[in-house]
């Protein structure tokens, strides 16, 4: 499978290695209660044979990696919390295009709301200040919202690959990125091949904000963030030019990373508050393209996993670097890791982490 063929190098060097040296052994701690709406509990109560995990965690402390946290949540409560690299519980981190998955939780609550009639809908519905001026086509009036979030714009915008002329890098050199992406040529009827495009996500959140009439941030705080209980964050990147809003990342703790895995994980109810509707939810993390060969919703990845004969299913948010929230609905689980391996293929070790290790454990 894809993520065993990821994952096999990264987990070899942490498992199969000979060390020489005396390891310290891992010494389990209960994560502590914090009074921000997680409820904690023992690893010991789950009833589980934890070798696998011990193993791991002594490899993690006693070696180089990159990760800068790991954490567990089951049946509502956080039973591993894990932080290496100088990184702690209250330190929130760049999240990457992790928010790209939050950005879709918006988008749902926008049309939940009224603000957006329909995913459906033309971008230029909604981009009243924006229209295209360079490379006119008419295939540009056909780009739905539904385009921005399966990446099938049509538009010359691929961040994988060097030469495309919308890669996110050369964007944001651009004075107005927004713009600069209209203008780009189209290379594809909209709709039919995906292509990973940052700045169609960009896009999205300008339309959300003028849906809306309020700030992306604004607006996530007020529907999303305040219901969950989430403050300690901030919005920013990490281009030296100034950055509109719609334009900018979200920074943010791996507990209330793992609190958009739980809203995920219950189809948008939070504390017994429907925070964005079942609907949208069921939607927005069902297969709707596919990139690279795997399976990609409205900015969330489906990803299967393969344990011991049993395919366990995933929904999963992932950023450059390690940032992952990913959700296991038929285990009620939700696994967070942040790390620092940007642009490196050690940013794949959760994948590892989570096939080896805690799958196995908790599916036996």
């Amino acid at each position: 499978m894809m993520i065993k063929k990821l994952a096999t190098s990264v987990i070899f060097i942490l498992f199969f290695c000979t060390i020489c040296h005396s390891q310290i052994k891992y010494q389990y701690s209960e994560p502590k209660d914090l009074n921000d709406g997680w409820k904690t509990e023992n690893l010991k109560s789950q009833n589980i044979d934890t070798t696998r995990i011990y193993k791991m965690f002594t490899q993690l402390h006693n070696n180089k990696h990159k990760l800068h946290s790991v954490l567990l949540v089951k049946n509502n409560q956080i039973i591993i919390e894990e932080y290496f690299n100088g990184h702690v519980v209250n330190k929130p981190h760049d999240l990457r295009s992790t928010t790209k998955s939050i950005r879709s939780i918006l988008l749902g609550i926008a049309i939940d709301k009224g603000f957006i009639d329909s995913i459906d809908d033309p971008i230029s519905k909604y981009l009243k200040n924006k229209i295209p001026n360079k490379n006119l086509d008419d295939r540009k009036e056909k780009i739905t919202i539904k385009h921005l979030v399966t990446m099938s714009t049509g538009l010359d915008c691929n961040d994988w690959n060097k030469k495309s002329k919308g890669q996110e890098d050369k964007v944001y050199k651009k004075k107005d990125w927004i713009q600069y992406t209209l203008d780009l040529p189209m290379i594809n009827e909209p709709g039919t091949v995906s292509n990973y495009c940052s700045m169609g996500v960009v896009i999205l959140a300008e339309i959300i904000s003028q849906a809306s009439g309020m700030s992306i941030d604004n607006f996530s705080e007020k529907y999303l963030f305040s219901p969950l209980g989430i403050s300690n964050i901030s919005w920013g990147h990490t281009s030296d030019k100034d950055v509109i809003a719609s334009g900018k990342r979200l920074y943010m703790t791996s507990r209330d990373m793992a609190k958009i895995g739980r809203l995920i994980l219950h189809n948008g109810i939070f504390n017994e508050t429907q925070i964005v509707s079942k609907k949208w939810i069921e939607e927005s993390t069902s297969p709707k393209t596919k990139i690279t060969g795997i399976d990609y919703c409205y900015l969330w990845w489906n990803i299967p996993f393969k344990i011991n004969g049993k395919v366990i299913n995933s929904k999963i948010a992932t950023g450059n670097g390690g940032q992952y929230i990913m959700v296991f609905p038929k285990l009620d689980m939700v696994a967070v890791f942040t790390g620092g391996a940007y642009n490196s293929q050690e940013d794949k070790l959760p994948f590892a982490i989570l096939n080896d290790v805690f799958l196995p454990t908790f599916v036996n």
